[in-house]
C-alpha cells in the first residue's frame, strides 16, 4: 500500500495480521517483533515501540539489493515504512523496489544529512502517528553522513515511541581504500557511526585483500559487527540477526556455561550433548582440590576474584580442519592459555566450507556447518593468555 506524505516523502509500507496478540509484558517488546503487546499491569492492550533501521552505504555500495533481500526473506510479514532519500533530481532505486513488490518514491530535494534534517524529523513524526509502522527502514543518500542521520531519529526519539534498533552501513569491499582516500569525510563516517558493516562484493576478493580491508575498516571502527561472507550464501535472517545483533557468539557461550552475561560470574555449569555430538558422553573425571578443569564444584555466587573473563574475534582467515583440530587439543589440554571452561566458533576453509566447533575441558567436536555472515570464535575462562590465544589462532 503507498501513501503519499508531506513534503516530498512518499511511503509504502507492507500490512500482515494476525488473528491473535502476542500476551507478553510490554518490556519485552523488542524482542517479539509484533504489533501489541498485552500490558500486565493494566490489562490493556498497547501499541509498541516502532524500530527504526537506517542503512547507509557509500553510492552504489548495494544499499537496495540490501533491503530487497531483507524484505524478501524475513521482514515482508511485519507492517514497515520505507523511507528513501536519493541525491539528484532522478532517484533509481524505485524501481528495483517495485519489483520486490514494494512501490516507493523518493525524496530527491536533497539529503536527510543536511538541508532536509528538519524537514525529515517532521516527517518521521509524521509517519509515526498516521501509520504506526512496526519498523521503518531509513536508505539516506549515498554522500550523507550516518551522524547526522542519526542525530535527526534521535530529535525524534525524544517525543516518539521509536526504538533506535539498528545503523547499518553497507560498503563495497573493492572501493573501500579509494573511498577512504577520497571522500573520507562522508565514507568514513559512514564507517564510524555504524553498529554493523555490511561488506559486498566480497565474493571475487582474496583472503590477503580481505584481511587488508577488514583491517582498515577496524581502524575506523574496532567493535561494529562486520559480514564479510558473500550475501548469496546467507539469507535474510542471518542477516538481520547481525545487524540487531542477537546472537552474541560471547553472550550465548556464557548463557550456556551458566554464568551471568551481565557479572560474568559462574552459577553451576551443564553441557549439554546435542543429538548429533561426537563427544564420549561417558567421561567422567574426578574434581579434586586442585582441580583446574574450570568447572566450580558448589552453586553459590563467587566473589569478583573468580568472575571469569571472554576473549574472541572475528576473522576472514581460513582454516584447514586438522590445524583446527590441533588448535583445540591445545586448548582443551593445556592450561598454557588459562582455565578454559568453553570455546566456541565457526571458520571458513579454504574450500569455502565452514567448520563449527565446541569445546569444554578436554574435549571438542568439530563439525561441518552452514555459512555465517564471518568467521568468529570465542574463548571463555578465568585467567585468559589473551597474547598466546591469539597466537594460537593466528590472529592479528
Amino acid at each position: 500500500m503507498i501513501r503519499k506524505g508531506k513534503d516530498g516523502v512518499s511511503i509504502s509500507f507492507q500490512h500482515y495480521e494476525e488473528d491473535g496478540f502476542v500476551f507478553e509484558s510490554f518490556a519485552s517488546w523488542c524482542y517479539t517483533n509484533r504489533r501489541w503487546e498485552y500490558c500486565k499491569g493494566t490489562g490493556k492492550k498497547v501499541i509498541g515501540m516502532t524500530k527504526i533501521d537506517i542503512i547507509s552505504g557509500f553510492l552504489g555500495a548495494g544499499k537496495t539489493t540490501l533491503i530487497k533481500k531483507l524484505i524478501k526473506d524475513v521482514l515482508h510479514k511485519e507492517k514497515i515504512v520505507l523511507i528513501e532519500n536519493e541525491f539528484g533530481e532522478i532517484g533509481i532505486d524505485g524501481g528495483f523496489l517495485e519489483d520486490a513488490g514494494i512501490e516507493i518514491r523518493e525524496m530527491n530535494s536533497g539529503c536527510i544529512c543536511c538541508s532536509l534534517v528538519g524537514d525529515f524529523s517532521e516527517a518521521l513524526k509524521k509517519v509515526l502517528a498516521e501509520y504506526h509502522p512496526e519498523r521503518i527502514i531509513i536508505e539516506p543518500s549515498g554522500v550523507g553522513k550516518l551522524s547526522d542521520v542519526i542525530k535527526a531519529v534521535q530529535g525524534v526519539a525524544e517525543e516518539a515511541e521509536i526504538c533506535m534498533n539498528s545503523f547499518t552501513t553497507v560498503a563495497d569491499a573493492q572501493k573501500c581504500r579509494m573511498y577512504m582516500k577520497n571522500f573520507g569525510e562522508f565514507f568514513n563516517n559512514q564507517i564510524e557511526y555504524a553498529n554493523t558493516i555490511i561488506l559486498s562484493r566480497t565474493q571475487n576478493l582474496s583472503e590477503e585483500k580481505l584481511q587488508s580491508v577488514t583491517h582498515d575498516i577496524r581502524g575506523h571502527n574496532a567493535h561494529a559487527t562486520m559480514i564479510t561472507t558473500p550475501w548469496n550464501e546467507l539469507n535474510g535472517e542471518q542477516i538481520l540477526e547481525a545487524m540487531e545483533q542477537k546472537k552474541s557468539l560471547e553472550k550465548e557461550l556464557l548463557e550456556e556455561a551458566d554464568i551471568c552475561p551481565t557479572c560474568h560470574q559462574h552459577h553451576d555449569h551443564h553441557h549439554e550433548h546435542g543429538e548429533e555430538c561426537s563427544h564420549d558422553h561417558g567421561h567422567h573425571h574426578e574434581h579434586g582440590e586442585s582441580c583446574s578443569c574450570g568447572h566450580h564444584h558448589d552453586h553459590h555466587h563467587h566473589h569478583a576474584d573468580e568472575v571469569f573473563t571472554s576473549w574472541g574475534m572475528e576473522t576472514v582467515r581460513t582454516y584447514g580442519e586438522e590445524e583446527l583440530r590441533q588448535i583445540l587439543e591445545k586448548l582443551s589440554n593445556s592450561e598454557e592459555y588459562g582455565i578454559i571452561l568453553r570455546a566456541k566458533g565457526m571458520l571458513k576453509t579454504e574450500s569455502k566450507e565452514w567448520l563449527y566447533f565446541d569445546l569444554v575441558p578436554e574435549e571438542y567436536e568439530i563439525r561441518k556447518g552452514q555459512p555465517t555472515y564471518t568467521g568468529r570464535f570465542c574463548v571463555i575462562g578465568s585467567k585468559l593468555e589473551e597474547d598466546k590465544l591469539k597466537e594460537l589462532f593466528h590472529a592479528e
